[in-house]
């Protein structure tokens, strides 16, 4: 093939947007379990910081803590703190199911596997938020 024969190939654009990637129409159970997977890890990176930075107050003598804790008192950081528990709850479900896969445990079962997680992790969630309020 001649240098003058060459011809650059056309860029590919892309497959997907990001709106797309998520697509409910688009995305199966594996796909979805996945991504609330990241969700909740990154939800829970997020919770480590901000407990990080509650736990300074320390630092700051007890009445600084005190009144830290007092606005986290808030019914929106209660309802926020249910939600934190359904995070931890369905992050670590979620990873024992994806550690039983690892070992070639129950692959045939995947979607089922992943609901009673769902399930399982709506249940203790629920009675968690009941004990709570």
């Amino acid at each position: 093939m001649n240098i003058e024969e060459y011809k650059r190939p056309e860029p590919r654009q892309p497959e997907a947007r990001l709106s797309e990637w998520f697509s409910p129409a688009k995305r199966g159970v594996g796909g979805w379990a996945f991504l609330l997977h990241r969700f909740t890890g990154i939800v829970l990176v997020l919770y480590l910081a901000l407990h990080f930075y509650v736990l300074s107050y320390l630092a700051r003598g007890p009445e600084a803590y005190q009144a830290a804790l007092n606005f986290l008192e808030n019914p929106i950081f209660v309802a926020l703190e249910v939600a934190l528990i359904a995070a931890v709850i369905y992050h670590g479900l979620n990873g024992l199911r994806l550690i039983l896969m690892a070992y070639n445990i129950g692959v045939k079962h995947q979607k089922a596997m992943f609901w009673v997680v769902f399930v399982l992790s709506a249940l203790t969630t629920l009675v968690a938020a009941v004990y709570m309020l």
